[in-house]
């Protein structure tokens, strides 16, 4: 069964909102889905392929064909401008990005593009003139999985990342960035030109899929988040002594793994005592020298610890590390730690959330505040402009998958929703 089919086939009106076209925007995802179509079912679009250049070449057409002024910075970001009353206030950015994983799902991102758009159009059709410019956005290599970073278009166009930075990161089939961006139409020597000034941006909202089975739980379609989680990871090397297993006695043994094994059962139990928000997983683990009858001498692994709140989320990472130097001189090992990568989380702007907040209420939903585990552009904006988020529910919280799932009529309460939200930030 088509995505188009499945979505109106599922569709209720489950909450009676007349003024969005679901079978346009039931389209439109649908077409979105079918460019970079896996043989699963999936999507894959990758960063500055011809897939994801030909995903934003047909939401430009249709920002065209409903009337915004459609352009394109040199990061590959795409803005479809709906001009309002008085065009030098600073403008609403809203929007998401079109970039996949690979063999992801169909709504990760491409949601937010095309709520955003179907809010727009609705206006267009109704002679709605804002008083401050709305931009709908499409961020380029949201995902990171082609250069291993991410965020790229956000980061970007907020000052975050430069053309020196960025210029030399190699893909997988030994493509640079600068070779990438060329293929794709664009130029690294031009790359900062796609920075904007912050006093331009009133603004920015995100409406996204929540990737996780809160919204579930509690039954609701749409859900405010309070937060976005910044990770850290901690990458951690236990060294043994590898031995005989026959041959040698459990007392008398250095084993990497029994101390790793120990450090990840009593890290299971700790990030609560921090913060209600924050996590801790050991998603990687490599066991040497890996033979059957061998004891191991060296383990590696990386420790992802997440909050929302940054001061929660490095005492945790403090105590882990303690944790693992304790374990370590128990066991006469030896523990080496280094942090490969830590950013820090970001608040969403409480007048901001506010707004979404009573746009919630008056759409006739229940307020559901949650976090966000999971990095978004939002995390970039919110650094530097006004920044709010909105989680539309995600079916079993499945995500990066072919089964990853949203139902026509959560899409519809996550564009009521928006469209509240907009109104009260472009008016």
């Amino acid at each position: 069964m088509g995505v188009k089919t499945k979505l109106i086939g599922e569709f209720k009106n489950l909450y009676n909102l007349s003024e969005f076209n679901e079978k346009r925007i039931a389209e439109r995802i649908s077409q979105i889905a079918s460019i970079g179509m896996t043989n699963a079912g999936g999507s894959n679009r990758m960063a500055y392929t011809k897939e994801e250049r030909s995903a934003k070449e047909t939401v430009k057409k249709w920002m065209s064909e409903i009337g915004l002024e459609v352009y394109e910075d040199q990061a590959g970001n795409v803005f479809g401008r709906l001009s309002g009353k008085n065009p030098s206030l600073p403008v609403v950015l809203v929007g998401s990005h079109v970039d996949t994983v690979p063999n992801g799902g169909h709504f990760d991102g491409t949601l937010g593009v095309l709520t955003a758009l179907e809010v727009a159009q609705v206006w267009t059709e109704t002679g709605f003139v804002p008083d401050r410019s709305l931009e709908v956005v499409i961020f380029s290599d949201e995902e990171g999985i082609r250069f291993n970073g991410g965020l790229t278009g956000s980061r970007v166009m907020m000052g975050d990342a430069s053309s020196q930075s960025l210029r030399e990161e190699i893909d997988e089939e030994g493509i640079s960035f600068t070779q990438a961006l060329k293929a794709d139409g664009l130029d690294i020597e031009l790359l900062n030109k796609a920075v904007r000034k912050t006093e331009e941006i009133y603004a920015f909202v995100e409406i996204h899929i929540e990737q996780g089975k809160v919204l579930e739980q509690q039954n609701s379609p749409v859900g405010i988040v309070t937060g976005i989680a910044g990770p850290a990871n901690l990458w951690i090397q236990w060294n043994g002594e590898a031995g005989h297993a026959g041959n040698t006695p459990m007392g008398q043994r250095l084993d990497a793994l029994a101390a790793a094994s120990e450090f990840m059962t009593k890290l299971e139990g700790m990030p609560g005592k921090y913060s209600d928000t924050a996590v801790a997983t050991v998603g990687k683990i490599d066991v040497y020298p890996g033979g059957i009858n061998v004891i191991p001498g060296r383990v590696e692994l990386v420790v992802d610890v997440r909050d929302i709140y940054l001061k929660s989320r490095d005492n945790l990472i403090v105590s882990i590390e303690n944790l693992a130097i304790e374990i370590a001189e128990r066991r006469g090992l030896q523990v080496i730690m280094e942090t490969k990568l830590k950013v820090n989380p970001v608040l969403t702007h409480d007048w901001v959330r506010d707004i979404v907040e009573i746009a919630v209420e008056k759409s006739g939903f229940t307020p559901v505040f949650l976090p966000s585990g999971a990095a978004h552009d939002a995390m970039i904006m919110g650094k530097h402009v006004p920044t709010a988020m909105i989680f539309v529910r995600s079916q079993e919280g499945i995500s990066h998958n072919p089964k990853e799932w949203t139902t026509l009529d959560d899409i519809i309460a996550g564009c009521k929703v928006l469209k509240e939200a907009l109104y009260e930030l472009v008016m």
